[in-house]
């Protein structure tokens, strides 16, 4: 494809418009303007067909997966080859998708030598999470005489793929797990002996009848304790909502952009994994919306937070309400062991609430099983924070009292079946998250 540049535009102005106003006024200057056009009109045209192919032997490759952070600036290289011929100028452009952002329009570089590759880096900033494609690099150059601008499109293959931005819940969280060696350690005393039989020994006296082994005893006819030692390795799963009372927006704290409840249930749940990971244990992740849709069993390792996050960053919120029962009938046929259940959902919804409540009876009979919400805006006793200013704001803290008391009333209930209920705060929500996780490991609650 080629175009006219500046530089034609400009002579067929200059050449034409004298030639127009002569041509009416005398014979003359009509047949030597027309002859004189003639010739100008063939060394275009000669131009345009000489360099139609000038871009034919330029050769971009683009890696098959780019990897970035949402709202931050991330680079995607590009290799550039041209074969046979250099070039002084080529003009680059990449159609980005709208949600990603480039301050550079285009890139203009020198291809000195021919046969050899040279790097192009664009540097972009995403605004979403997701999946993206790039398919294709747009060219252009000048023609032989610069009268012409000669465009090309390059097909390419590579995938953007945008990840939930963890920085901001690992400063808030690196207090509690992230530590390197003794220095800043946050010291946790281990509650109780264990659960998980070890060997068994003399009696010492001070030991506990509990601890006994009385068949053993009555064999060798002397005491023999039993000594237990305290599990590492046991399996945590996060149980993802991603209904429709998911897709309510709220702010991101220190910064002025919203997202959606399940963007931040998201980044949560991938700095529950990495605390997961630094104390031994394995870490699970379920997804459900009006029926389960993802289940990875519990593992460890680099690799299995790779699976988990890419299996959560392009998730979306359905408009459906989330089935409870069959989510519950799922993970009673899926998981045979004792484990830790984390919820990440929303019940502040009355009729969801009750049916969460008549499900969730059955879980956690076999397995232990906490429910973690973020606190609605408002949502606290009446006589809390500064007084009402209006009567506006008074109707409005009433309305905030209601939602708290029946929140209050259910967190009772749940209680009731061996449930425990959490309000998390938007500002501290992964650490609050991960601190929870740490008081059940101290107290060997699993």
């Amino acid at each position: 494809m080629i175009v006219p540049s500046n530089r034609l535009l400009l002579a067929a102005a200059v050449v034409l418009l004298p030639y127009a106003v002569g041509a009416a006024f005398s014979p003359a200057v009509f047949l030597i303007g027309s002859a004189l056009a003639a010739g100008a009109l063939a060394v275009v045209l000669i131009d345009a067909a000489v360099s139609g192919g000038r871009l034919r032997n330029i050769e971009v490759e683009a890696p098959a997966i780019v990897r970035l952070s949402k709202r931050v600036e991330g680079l995607v290289a590009l290799r550039v080859r041209s074969k046979g011929r250099p070039f002084r100028a080529i003009r680059f452009g990449v159609p980005l998708p709208p949600s990603i952002r480039s301050d550079q329009e285009h890139f203009l570089m020198e291809l000195p030598k021919a046969d050899r590759w040279y790097k192009l880096g664009w540097t972009v900033e995403p605004a979403d999470c997701g999946k993206y494609a790039l398919e294709a690099c747009c060219l252009e150059t000048a023609s032989f005489l610069g009268l012409w601008l000669v465009r090309r499109s390059v097909p390419i293959v590579a995938e953007l793929r945008v990840y939930p931005n963890l920085r901001r819940e690992r400063k808030s969280a690196a207090a509690l797990f992230l530590n390197r060696g003794d220095y800043g350690g946050h010291l946790w005393r281990q509650v109780g002996k264990g659960r998980e039989f070890e060997k068994l020994r003399e009696y010492i006296p001070g030991d506990t009848y509990q601890d006994i082994h009385w068949k053993t005893t009555a064999k060798r006819q002397h005491p023999v304790t039993k000594v237990y030692q305290i599990e590492r390795t046991q399996e945590i799963y996060v149980v993802l909502d991603s209904s429709r009372l998911s897709a309510r927006r709220v702010q991101v704290p220190g910064t002025d952009e919203q997202a959606t409840l399940l963007e931040r249930y998201i980044g949560s749940a991938l700095m529950l994994a990495v605390a997961a990971e630094s104390q031994g244990d394995l870490f699970g992740l379920v997804e459900f919306g009006s029926k389960p849709h993802l289940f990875l069993k519990a593992a460890r390792g680099k690799a299995h937070f790779d699976t988990c996050r890419n299996a959560l960053y392009t998730l979306l919120p359905e408009e459906a309400s989330p089935d409870f029962d069959e989510l519950v009938s799922f993970l009673r046929t899926r998981l045979r062991k004792r484990a830790l259940l984390i919820f990440l959902t929303s019940l502040d919804d009355a009729a969801e609430a009750e049916r969460f409540k008549e499900s969730v009876a059955v879980l956690s009979r076999h397995h232990l099983t906490v429910v973690n919400m973020m606190k609605p805006s408002g949502a606290e006793p009446l006589f809390t924070g500064e007084p009402a200013g209006s009567v506006a704001d008074l109707y409005e803290r009433l309305g905030g009292h209601i939602a708290w008391r029946k929140l209050h009333e259910l967190e009772l209930r749940l209680h009731t079946i061996g449930v425990r209920l959490n309000l998390l705060d938007n500002e501290h929500l992964s650490a609050d998250l991960v601190t929870q996780y740490m008081q059940i490991k101290q107290r060997q609650l699993i």
